[in-house]
């Protein structure tokens, strides 16, 4: 039986010095994963593959309130710098897709410009900012793949309302080089390709195979709901559930995939004449 109080933890203020440390830490752990792994990571970029399996886009440019909108250009500069490392990668079967590995460290030399970045659950800037909108989009639109999310991290802190929110909260993916990666991995027989494109206004992302898709994914949200926690703040928390469609929209199965539980950094119930991503 599901708790009708999902308790959360008092966000903790630590030291600078000691957020360097765990960076440090965490980053040493990450770069002896990839060594060990470095045989499965795909590496092959070629033209676009025979069938289309999902495709999704999100505006480029978002009214967030407070929020000085040159580091929304700034972050569409990063976000054509990254994609260029990424599109057309072809994960054939037993490889892995690291989001990280492929990009590399954002940094001021390759171009990236700063953006806005989310630390601690406060709105700031850092070079590189802004690239959490594509990871957020690969991983939503995997979620559509018959591919498996082996490493996604969730935001802790939920930042905006929901104004103009058009997917279940919880549905990104965050990023923060180079412990907190996405990972994809393909376990099925088939080569699978990941294709980015920016046009104007857009994000635009499709996942394409090697043979057609068999069946259809839908996301859904169950158990939403936000509350206050003993210690004066709100928490919002939902699960999320992935339902298998035959072609001819026949039910198949219904998977959980994931528990989300944030921070709110607003109110709970107002409106707001602002939006993020998920």
């Amino acid at each position: 039986m599901k708790k009708d109080t999902e308790e959360i933890k008092e966000p903790i203020s630590r030291s600078n010095l000691r957020k360097n440390l765990g960076i440090l830490y965490y980053a040493a752990l990450r770069y002896i994963l990839w060594l060990r792994l470095s045989k499965s990571f795909a590496k092959t970029v070629g033209p676009p593959l025979a069938y289309l399996h999902y495709s999704h886009e999100t505006p480029l440019l978002r009214n967030l309130k407070g929020l000085d909108m040159q580091y929304q250009y700034n972050k569409i500069t990063n976000l054509k710098i990254a994609t260029q490392k990424i599109d057309g990668i072809i994960i054939r079967p037993g490889e892995i897709l690291s989001y990280w590995k492929l990009i590399g460290r954002p940094t001021k030399k390759k171009g990236y410009l700063e953006g806005m970045i989310l630390d601690g659950g406060k709105i700031s800037t850092g070079i590189g900012g802004g690239l959490c909108q594509l990871s957020n989009l690969i991983y939503w639109s995997a979620l559509h793949t018959p591919l498996t999310i082996i490493e996604r991290h969730r935001h802790g802190y939920d930042v905006f309302p929901d104004s103009n929110r058009t997917l279940p909260f919880g549905s990104g993916a965050t990023c923060f080089y180079p412990h907190r990666d996405l990972m994809i991995a393909n376990h099925t027989k088939d080569d699978f390709q990941l294709n980015i494109n920016i046009t104007k206004e857009t994000l635009e992302g499709k996942w394409r195979s090697s043979a057609p898709p068999l069946c259809r994914y839908e996301i859904i949200e169950k158990h939403h709901k936000m509350q206050s926690q003993f210690w004066g703040g709100y928490s919002r928390h939902n699960e999320l559930y992935r339902r298998t469609y035959t072609l001819d929209d026949v039910f198949i199965n219904e998977e959980f995939i994931l528990s989300n539980s944030a921070i709110m950094m607003y109110a709970p119930f107002i409106s707001e004449k602002s939006s993020c991503s998920p």
